[in-house]
């Protein structure tokens, strides 16, 4: 009987401990999924543009790998960072107009992405220093040239992320989102629904066990002031991971010279493919007046 009775304890013991257990171990497991390397093969750069593989090196320890495609003369140079869980390729579209217009442009994989190494994915911390990094080397590829850097979603937060500030001439920020905290939070709701915001700092206290970062180093927010260059921010009124909002409270945390637009249909980094003609307008344009001799 006593048997019995200590086998049936431990069963009750076993049904009350699995579901917290499942539970924090699908959340830890998401954690990995969200901060794991998203590396694959790119292949080469699609004929119709005329440029050559490049490797650099970050200071966060990466060997990243990009495209380098030079441009005219005194035409100014572009640095294109891509977003969460991208590569080079997403940027290709930017890289088409710009390449056509003259100017000189790198795209790159970011650390963890990919063909470049790197061991997780920071979302910004880690990744700033790739940007440094690249955009030093278009410095030493393209000597004298006025630099402009687009970077979208995490790539446009890598740079603002940056310390020192980027030593470039104008910047284009799009969808950046303002603190880690509000983007998990929009990520978990937007696949969970809006009783899973809650969830969010589950994934956001991870961080200091991965990256040896806490939610403090992943505040653009905060270091936007510190970007003194002109500066357009283009946001999606339909973006449901960095919210319209969001986007207008970073706007206003900038100093100037800067510049929003808003976007009426276009949703996360879809910007370009929602409004091309406009977009392409807007971007040449600002880069003539601050890029241009």
């Amino acid at each position: 009987m006593r048997l019995f009775s200590s086998g049936k304890k431990n069963w009750v013991l076993f049904c009350a401990a699995a579901p917290p257990a499942l539970f924090f171990g699908a959340v830890w497991g998401a954690g990995s999924f969200l901060s794991k390397p998203v590396n694959q093969p790119i292949g080469a750069l699609p004929n119709y543009l005329c440029g050559s593989d490049v490797e650099f090196e970050s200071g966060a320890g990466a060997k990243l790998r990009g495209w380098l495609i030079p441009g005219r003369k005194d035409a100014g140079a572009v640095v294109l960072m891509h977003g969460y869980r991208g590569d080079r390729r997403q940027m290709l579209g930017h890289a088409t107009f710009l390449s056509q217009a003259g100017y000189s442009v790198l795209l790159f994989d970011f650390q963890a992405h990919g063909e470049s190494s790197g061991r997780r994915i920071t979302i910004g911390y880690l990744e700033s220093l790739d940007a440094q990094a690249a955009v030093q080397f278009m410095k030493r590829s393209c000597p004298g040239e006025k630099l402009g850097v687009i970077g979208l979603s995490m790539g446009g937060a890598a740079a603002v992320l940056a310390s020192p500030a980027l030593k470039v001439d104008a910047m284009t920020l799009e969808m950046v989102y303002p603190d880690i905290d509000r983007a998990t939070a929009n990520r978990v709701e937007r696949y969970l629904g809006g009783w899973a915001r809650g969830l969010a700092p589950l994934l956001t206290m991870q961080l200091p066990l991965r990256c040896g970062i806490d939610g403090n180093a992943l505040r653009p927010i905060d270091r936007v002031g510190a970007v003194t260059v002109p500066k357009l921010f283009i946001a999606g009124a339909k973006d449901r991971h960095t919210k319209l909002a969001e986007s207008q409270e970073l706007f206003t945390a900038a100093c100037e010279p800067k510049e929003l637009w808003v976007v009426e249909e276009a949703e996360h980094v879809d910007v370009h493919q929602v409004a091309k003609e406009e977009y392409e307008r807007r971007i040449l344009d600002f880069f003539e007046k601050h890029l241009r001799r």
